[in-house]
């Protein structure tokens, strides 16, 4: 039999790894995922165990290998991974120095306060393009080196992010790198002159002896070594961040064009035509690094699909599928708000201190309106950061959209209503898997075969009236500044 060409496509997340094997045209010839543990060991701690990360990625591999209904001839591995999270670990062993501390994780929120003011703003801000938060890695890989590296000789320390970690198992402790645009949300890359920053290593106390070499997207990251499941020797082609690499999938190549990636947290980018640092609340990025770098704008959210998780709990379902069939049961949420500012607030307003509140209840709220009041607050907080974005930028003329829970078409018309303009969801939920894949064929192949958009869309156009909609959102910004002022539930 025939083995037909393909990459294998590894998107490792913050709940799960997944893997796909895709031709050359596209087409997903099969799929496997797996689980991974989140630890939430404290108050606004967020941890994961590294080797149980690595163990998820093996088990999505050899799941997907063993769905082909074919046999498959790999021609190289692509990598997508979780954002921010960062590990350490031995050089000599590759042994974990330490939990892999989530994107999510704010215990250096005091830290970052302390090391934030007018000139290291603009520092970090004008290298960046980012602002001084926890979310980011720095920060993290501070901790690290202080609570878990402290006894190691210095020269035995590597340090990463999570695409690092992953690209030195594949690769069996042969490579140490990372991609530009993972580097580019440390807080310690410099996204113009493309290379760590002296100023910024200083700033945050990170060593650049620790950090991994930073290449761009589609350079190459070694080959396979010693990993169970797999040839040795096939070439690591591509990798991108998990974000990035949804909007690589999902063909929004164009200024106007923007996608959301619907996940634990959620993210709104869009290209655009050069860096501009300054002090939005939706910043500049750096999407990827091929023959020149390519820049966009992303709001990042902090809770969306772990509110969903969240609220099902609090309402003692079995999951957000119950948590979904539940609110369709409500023809809205009445006048039920709920901002989950578990971590503080994301993207656009940056407020670590905001607090999650439920308010608007009577003695007529029902449960399927406060589950309804949960989809609605994903929905809010992408339409917030659409606001901001066009506030100061051009207009957003093609919305896209990926992950899972764009599978709800509740939340997904609703998402069409508060934008007040069509949404279009992907075939493929999970984009960011297909978008590395994407990349990596661009590197083995000057003439490729993909369509230049994902095909197959499932669209949504606005069906509830403007003055329910505006309504809808004065209620939320109500609520929003409530939980800004921390005022509590009611």
């Amino acid at each position: 039999m025939s083995r037909l060409p393909s990459i294998l496509s590894i998107d490792q997340g913050t709940t799960n790894s997944k893997a796909i094997l895709v031709s050359e045209t596209g087409a997903v010839l099969a799929s496997g995922s797996a689980p991974v543990a989140l630890s939430l060991p404290a108050p606004g701690w967020a941890e994961q165990d590294a080797e149980d990360l690595w163990d998820s990625v093996l088990a999505a591999v050899r799941n997907c290998l063993s769905a082909t209904s074919s046999p498959a001839a790999i021609e190289g591995i692509a990598l997508s991974a979780q954002r921010e999270s960062v590990v350490a670990w031995r050089r000599s062993t590759g042994a974990p120095l330490g939990p892999v501390i989530g994107w999510q994780d704010q215990r250096t929120s005091a830290w970052c306060a302390a090391r934030s003011g007018p000139e290291q703003d603009l520092l970090v801000s004008r290298r960046t393009g980012l602002r001084i938060d926890a979310m980011f890695s720095a920060p993290k890989i501070s901790w690290l080196l202080a609570h878990t590296a402290a006894d190691v000789p210095a020269a035995d320390v590597c340090v990463g992010t999570v695409d690092a970690w992953l690209v030195w198992r594949l690769t069996g402790g042969q490579v140490h790198a990372c991609d530009a645009g993972n580097a580019s949300r440390t807080l310690l890359y410099d996204v113009v002159d493309l290379q760590w920053s002296a100023a910024l290593l200083d700033l945050f106390e990170v060593p650049a002896h620790v950090l991994p070499e930073v290449r761009p997207s589609n350079a190459g990251f070694g080959r396979t070594f010693g990993v169970p499941g797999l040839t040795d020797g096939v070439p690591v082609v591509a990798v991108l961040a998990d974000s990035h690499a949804a909007l690589y999938g999902q063909g929004c190549s164009e200024v106007g064009m923007a996608k959301a990636t619907y996940g634990t947290g959620s993210s709104v980018m869009t290209p655009t035509t050069g860096f501009t640092p300054g002090g939005s609340g939706v910043p500049s990025t750096l999407a990827w690094l091929t023959d020149g770098p390519t820049y966009a704008r992303e709001g990042n959210i902090l809770s969306s699909g772990a509110t969903l998780v969240w609220a099902a709990r609090l309402l003692g379902l079995a999951g957000v599928a119950d948590l979904v069939r539940l609110a369709e049961q409500a023809p809205d949420a009445g006048s039920v708000v709920l901002v989950p500012a578990f971590s503080g607030l994301g993207a656009p307003h940056w407020d670590r201190d905001a607090q999650a509140v439920l308010v608007g209840m009577t003695q007529a709220t029902t449960p399927a309106m406060v589950a309804r009041a949960a989809l609605d607050s994903v929905a809010h907080q992408i339409c917030d950061v659409v606001e901001e974005i066009e506030q100061d930028g051009p207009a957003i003329t093609v919305f896209r959209a990926d992950g899972g829970a764009t599978s709800s078409a509740l939340l997904m018309q609703t998402q069409a209503d508060l934008l007040r303009r069509e949404v279009q969801v992907a075939d493929l939920a999970e984009a960011s898997a297909l978008g590395a894949a994407r990349m990596g064929w661009s590197a083995l192949t000057s003439s490729l075969a993909w369509p230049s958009e994902v095909t197959g869309a499932t669209r949504y156009a606005p069906r509830e009236d403007e003055p329910a909609v505006a309504r809808s959102r004065r209620r939320w910004q109500q609520a929003v500044r409530r939980s800004r002022l921390g005022q509590g539930a009611g």
